[in-house]
């Protein structure tokens, strides 16, 4: 249950993020630029009025970004968390009844917090009985609280689990196939490779990019003092490319990391997936190889434009394809692991 449904979380948030990259993501930032724009022409003009209208549409746009990025985030991590609850499942000493009780109030609750996110923006205090707390929030926060119980829940299990002396084997966690000795070592890689570009960036750009702020944010402010159109424009166009610098170099590493961890978490699972073996690794090698495209597709996105945005859409799709290809062939999984070889034969 916490397998199918962790992958099911996974493929939602990735699906809900290609559709929020395409539709929403970059129209968002070219409003965000131009209401900054208009805030800093009309603070020349001295209009004060239009300068607070314009921020306040600016603040609106954050915010429906802001909800559709958190939405994206807790349903992909939400999904690995039950995939890695789902690998725990055999050291929780609680009865299989419980345990699936916990399991369904994790899963709703991993439903019912992105949801409610993605509603804030939309629904706003309207109706809500606290004066700062609107409805969808109440709903998150309700999500959020039944998430943190059943984990809670889970690891009290452990602990009970880890205080007795008896022994509990899983025999899943013995088996090695080929699909799942690449998707190891494939998602290592991926990890290793995810780090090193976090500690390049780290070295090269991430002071720079601070130092940068700071200018041109003085350059707006000294444009703005001296009734310089000209160069508060110029500032503000610099600034967009380096948040835009910012924003591909974070999300590259990012995504190669965690596209990592889920091959190596989906590697236990393997033996659950009821396919060929030929077809295992042919999935296997899509995964992977998405895994790759879509982070240094999105690291090229400012030089080549929405060429490397579709290529990292591309890349995108085959994580998607991969994981509903492993997604059903859990789904057609028969049992033979628990009934033994002899009652499978």
């Amino acid at each position: 249950m916490l397998l199918l449904g962790g992958i099911a979380l996974i493929l939602a948030g990735m699906i809900f993020g290609d559709i929020f990259a395409v539709f929403v993501l970059h129209q968002n930032a070219a409003r965000v630029g131009a209401g900054l724009s208009a805030a800093a022409q009309a603070a020349l003009a001295g209009d004060s009025s239009s300068v607070g209208a314009h921020f306040r549409d600016v603040g609106a746009f954050l915010e429906n970004r802001g909800t559709k990025v958190d939405t994206h985030v807790h349903m992909i991590d939400f999904g690995y968390l039950a995939l890695l609850l789902a690998i725990l499942q055999p050291w929780v000493a609680f009865a299989d009844k419980t345990k699936r009780g916990f399991g369904w109030m994790f899963l709703a609750g991993a439903w019912l917090l992105p949801v409610g996110v993605f509603f804030i923006h939309y629904v706003g205090l309207a109706y809500s009985p606290l004066r700062a707390i609107g409805w969808a929030s109440i709903f998150a926060d309700l999500g959020g609280g039944c998430v943190l119980l059943a984990t809670a829940a889970y690891l009290v299990g452990l602990c009970i689990h880890f205080r007795s002396p008896v022994s509990v084997p899983d025999g899943l966690l013995e088996l090695r196939t080929n699909a799942g000795q690449r998707l190891l070592a494939g998602g290592l890689v991926l990890v290793v490779l995810g780090f090193g570009h976090g500690a390049y960036y780290a070295a090269t750009d991430l002071y720079r990019h601070e130092a940068q702020d700071y200018q041109i944010l003085s350059r707006m402010v000294a444009g703005s003092a001296s009734q310089d159109a000209v160069l508060v424009d110029a500032a503000l166009a610099e600034y967009a490319e380096l948040q835009g610098d910012k924003a591909v170099k974070i999300a590259a590493h990012a995504h190669i990391i965690e596209f990592g961890l889920l091959a190596m978490i989906l590697a236990f699972f393997q033996p659950y997936v009821n396919l060929s073996e030929k077809w295992k690794l042919r999935w296997v090698v899509v995964l992977l190889a998405g895994s790759v495209l879509l982070p240094v597709c999105v690291l090229f996105e400012l030089r080549f434009g929405l060429f490397a945005g579709g290529l990292a859409d591309v890349g995108g799709l085959m994580v998607i394809v991969a994981l509903v290809a492993m997604w059903s062939g859990i789904v057609r999984y028969t049992g033979r692991l628990d009934v033994g070889p002899e009652i499978a034969s």
